[in-house]
């Protein structure tokens, strides 16, 4: 019952605090397993930590890397057949006993979901934290709000470039709902997702999400979102500790292949995607559609237009559905 934690880091002085929290916060540390693609100039001493056995590291020197999905792709052959997998990113808290809750959320969902959408993915944009002193690894994690989160498009950076859309949360006063996107910094589920799902390294960074979202989708795989989610990120750092970001032009400079080449490459891979010019594992599944996945999701991903506004932009129509139930009877 392992569950493979994949973290790919880049110049982030939070990654040593992300893992340790995982871990000690965590109701069965003894089940964890690291993977970790440290991109930075100053490599971790994995050695110094108590529980270094369960940590697959490699570091990578910045101006090696090759972004965020290229990073993702290595951690993801650390994986040793573990269980359950959770992805998140580099500057994360936990709530003590997560693994214990996720789990009981993913047992439910298997238990009880309809075999169609099987297995699950519990996914969502978590909770924020914020830094109250870095020096003695204090951080207030923002629990007020224990309501269910679905994952939509943003209606103002809809289909912004090419196909890409930026997403967005939703509330909803659902306890657990379908899903149709997907937020790559914090997925949890089987370990059969790396193997289904792999990592297409030829994404940079826009474009991940809904290429992860699709290819799963199409395999079968269920979205799901549930309330409360145990894990929290930084989103806005107001401390003096500032995260040095792939695409900084000083980070940028010694590249031969800029971050802007490598984007524009990562949008026509997710249009070849759409198009179902990919074959094999990068390609879509054959268990579902793209038309289902625009059903549910309201929009024309070909033809880039918005269909149902309700779909796109609201949890409306994801809470409507009963979350065990089919949902395409076509």
């Amino acid at each position: 019952m392992e569950i493979f934690i994949s973290i790919a880091s880049y110049q982030d002085p939070l990654l040593e605090t992300t893992i340790k929290s995982a871990y000690y916060q965590a109701d069965n540390p003894e089940n964890l397993r690291f993977g970790i693609c440290d991109q930075s100039s100053f490599p971790l001493d994995i050695n110094s930590i108590s529980f270094g056995s369960q940590v697959s590291y490699e570091h990578v020197e910045p101006s090696l890397s090759q972004g965020p999905c290229w990073a993702r792709s290595k951690v993801q052959k650390f994986f040793n057949n573990e269980t359950y997998y959770l992805q998140i990113d580099s500057h994360m808290q936990f709530e003590k006993g997560w693994d214990s809750y996720m789990l009981s959320y993913f047992s439910k969902i298997e238990k009880e979901g309809h075999e169609h959408h099987q297995p699950p993915i519990i996914t969502c944009y978590p909770r924020g934290f914020e830094i109250v002193d870095f020096d003695k690894k204090e951080f207030a994690l923002l629990t007020d709000d224990t309501s269910t989160f679905t994952l939509n498009f943003r209606e103002d950076s809809i289909f912004c470039n090419g196909p890409y859309s930026a997403q967005i949360t939703s509330m909803t006063n659902t306890e657990i709902t379908h899903g149709y996107l997907i937020a790559a910094g914090c997925l949890f589920t089987s370990g059969s997702f790396v193997k289904d799902v792999p990592y297409d390294q030829s994404l940079y960074f826009y474009g991940e999400e809904l290429s992860i979202a699709l290819r799963a989708f199409t395999r079968g795989y269920g979205i799901y979102h549930i309330p409360s989610t145990p894990i929290y990120h930084l989103y806005t750092d107001t401390s003096d500790l500032k995260r040095k970001l792939h695409w900084d032009e000083d980070e940028d400079s010694s590249r031969t292949i800029k971050w802007h080449e490598r984007e524009k490459m990562s949008i026509n891979r997710l249009i070849d995607l759409i198009n179902n010019k990919i074959d094999g594992k990068y390609g879509l599944g054959n268990k579902r559609t793209l038309k289902d996945f625009e059903y549910l999701a309201g929009v024309d991903l070909i033809e880039r237009k918005v269909i149902n506004k309700e779909k796109a932009f609201s949890s409306n129509f994801l809470s409507s559905l009963a979350w065990n139930k089919e949902i395409f009877h076509n």
